[in-house]
């Protein structure tokens, strides 16, 4: 099974699986805003009834997965990430929070996904407005297999949620036999400190730890690919001996990962120092691949160590 991910994005790989649920429960539903995919292209065939295209119309997709929520179907909305979150924002909480409609929103193109279309089409806020809404989920996942079996976990969920997609096919990390439930994943132990990354920055995690090894500093690796609610009692219990905590995303600082990831450790009376790699207070108006932009915000593996190296050093 772990050969089919190798070279299929989360995307594909997410609705590769939705379709099997879909072909078996005629209560699915999935609904796009004018938005192609080579999987989608079985659901216009084989099951008319239930995919609409709503056009470019974000907003009114959030109606009518509710209307048809309301009426006992189990809906999914898709669209590039911005403008299944930002541009929906109002409905998202009236419709879908405030009621408790079980409805999953799918976005892709998480961070600088989009590298190539400019600030309107990056993601970098989506955690922080995704996560201030009740009893919404938000799922990061790290590679297609686990975008696969999300598909299964939104299927029985009984809440609103929200899983962010990366663009591009990442390294695989995980096995058909992992089990998702708890939240995160503890990929490395370590003994000095632990770096927690989500979506693709945890494969940005694993190379910053391998590289401070070679400084003689133990750093274990944890990948946290539900964001909301976030499993506090494993997170506590698997860093609490160590003597910091590092945190990496291809986010905005103000009020995303990390920040979450800060008041789990307050609101539990954990005094931890916490070094926040991520996007400061500014968009992007950068170029020439995801990489460079990374560069430009200091997310790439060389700025990460160096800054690493210098926090423990003070």
């Amino acid at each position: 099974m772990k050969s089919n991910f190798r070279n299929k994005t989360m995307r594909d790989s997410f609705f590769d699986s939705l379709y099997k649920i879909a072909k078996k429960d005629k209560n699915v539903y999935l609904i796009t805003a004018d938005m192609g995919a080579p999987s989608l292209d079985k659901y216009r065939v084989d099951l008319k009834g239930q995919f609409i295209n709503v056009g470019i119309a974000e907003e009114n997709m959030v109606l009518i997965a509710t209307g048809l929520s309301l009426c006992g179907k189990k809906v999914y909305i898709y669209a590039i990430m911005p403008f299944v979150t930002a541009r929906c924002y109002e409905m998202l909480k009236v419709d879908l929070s405030l009621m408790n409609i079980p409805v999953t929103a799918i976005g892709v193109g998480a961070g600088f996904g989009y590298d190539d279309s400019g600030p309107t089409h990056h993601s970098t806020e989506d955690i922080s407005i995704m996560r201030a809404l009740p009893n919404f989920y938000i799922f990061s996942p790290s590679d297609s297999l686990m975008a696969y079996k999300l598909a299964e976990m939104t299927y029985k969920l009984k809440f609103p949620s929200y899983v962010r997609l990366d663009r591009k096919v990442l390294p695989l990390i995980y096995n058909k036999n992992d089990d998702f439930s708890d939240g995160l994943s503890v990929l490395k132990n370590g003994k000095d400190f632990y770096i927690i990354g989500t979506g693709n920055m945890t494969h940005r995690a694993i190379e910053v730890a391998e590289e401070l090894e070679k400084f003689n500093i133990n750093v274990g690796v944890i990948d946290l690919y539900r964001i909301k609610p976030i499993n506090a009692e494993l997170l506590i219990e698997t860093i609490k001996a160590t003597k910091g905590i590092i945190t990496i995303e291809e986010h905005l600082l103000a009020g995303g990962m990390g920040s979450a990831i800060i008041e789990v450790l307050i609101d539990n009376g954990i005094n931890l120092p916490v070094k926040r790699f991520g996007v400061k207070d500014k968009y992007l108006y950068a170029y020439g691949g995801r990489e460079n932009i990374q560069k430009i915000c200091g997310l790439d593996k060389e700025s990460i160590v160096k800054d690493i190296l210098n926090w423990k050093a003070n």
